[in-house]
Order: C-alpha cells, then structure tokens, then sequence
C-alpha cells in the first residue's frame, strides 16, 4: 500500500542530500556537461526545480506544465544560473512542493501527469523521489545507483517493469536481481522470453536508461533494447 506521507519525508531527506552534494560544486563545475546527453549539470538542476513547480500543479489539479515547449524553453533558461542561485531554486521549490503534499487532500483520486498520463495522487510523492533521485545520479558528482535506498531501487523497478510491461517493442523478458526478487515484463514483441539477472542496481539503471547492462547477464536470447522512457 502506498504510504505518501512516508514518500514524502522521503522526498525531502533525498532533496537535502542533493543539496548537500551540489554545494561543494561551483559555477564552472555546474556549467559542465551531466550524464544526460544535452544537458549540463545546470540544465540537471533546473529540471529538479521546476519539476517540483510542475508537480505541485499536479496536486493542485492544474496542468503539469503549460506545454512541452515551455517546460523546455524554461529549463534552457534557467540551466546557466550561478551555483547559489540553482541551489536556492531546488530548495524553495522542494519546500513549495512538501507545502501542497501536508496540505489537507483526498489522496485516492485520480490526477493528471504530461501527455494525458494519469495516477493515483497518492503516488504523486514517489514520483518526486524518483526525479530527485535519479537526476541526483545524473549530475555525475559521485552519487551512483549503488548509493540509492534499497527500498527505492525495489520500488522503482517494480514501477518500470510496469511500465514495460506488454509494450509492442519489448520481447517477453523475466527479470531477477541478486537478492532474488524477479519480475516480468514486455511481451508485446516477438522474440523470448529473455531471462535478465544481474545486481539490483544494474537491473534498475538498465530499465530507467541508465545503464547500458553490460553488468547484466541475459539468456535465452540476447538483452532487448528497451525504447526510451
């Protein structure tokens, strides 16, 4: 059952944690390229941002983002701000953000993410802790997967495999860790099953894109490609 209150706090412990970590950067550092192809670290922290902005309409019942081109003309704009500048940004929005998750709320009704996406607002919280999460990572600042709450890593690869799971470009894959949690996913291409094992870290950064499993060890056939996220 999911526990938003609990995400929540979680939220908040990740965000000072990336606080933390980004402080001992400076402004040439930041203007430096993340691990996200395109995007500095700047580009990094101005998503975490406005991200909690979008998030905080989520819960409001207003549109994510006024439209694709505005939630990527902002974070281009904001991406070149100095160090203290970003930092001071991720906190105040965090805190906007935590404000509209303690307000008084129906957290079994349905809300509407990007591209006509929806959820359970109860799932809203965890959301966030992904996006702090893993764009922790992404800032390449020695923050890595392995570093990520167990639960977390458990959590998230569940949500992903979800989220493969029947897609028309996915093969039938069986998924295992080393701590001997499986899952199933795919199945909306020919091909499979693939059974795909590895550390739980590697199997989670390979269904979010973040690593190229190379640590992973398939059989049955070769690793799928997955589609982007």
């Amino acid at each position: 059952m999911i526990d938003h209150a609990r995400d929540l706090a979680s939220v908040r412990e990740a965000t000072e944690r990336l606080l933390t970590a980004a402080a001992a950067l400076d402004n040439a550092s930041v203007a430096e390229p993340s691990r996200l192809p395109g995007w500095s670290r700047g580009h990094v922290l101005a998503h975490i941002a406005r991200n909690a902005d979008a998030l905080v309409n989520v819960l409001a019942g207003r549109p994510m983002y006024a439209s694709a081109e505005t939630r990527d003309t902002d974070i281009d704009r904001d991406a070149p701000r100095a160090l203290d500048v970003q930092r001071a940004d991720v906190r105040d929005s965090a805190a906007g953000f935590q404000a509209e998750g303690e307000r008084p709320a129906d957290w079994s009704r349905t809300v509407e993410l990007r591209n006509g996406v929806t959820d359970s607002a109860a799932r809203v919280p965890f959301r966030r802790l992904v996006e702090v999460e893993l764009h922790h990572v992404d800032l390449g600042i020695g923050y890595e997967l392995e570093d990520l709450p167990e639960d977390f890593v458990r959590r998230e690869t569940d949500f992903l495999a979800d989220r493969f799971a029947g897609h028309k470009d996915v093969p039938p894959i069986a998924l295992s860790d080393d701590a001997g949690r499986t899952w199933t996913t795919g199945g909306g291409a020919e091909g499979g099953p693939v059974q795909v094992s590895g550390p739980a870290a590697d199997l989670m950064g390979w269904l979010a894109g973040r690593r190229d499993g190379a640590a992973l060890k398939a059989t049955g056939g070769t690793l799928p490609a997955l589609p982007p996220l």
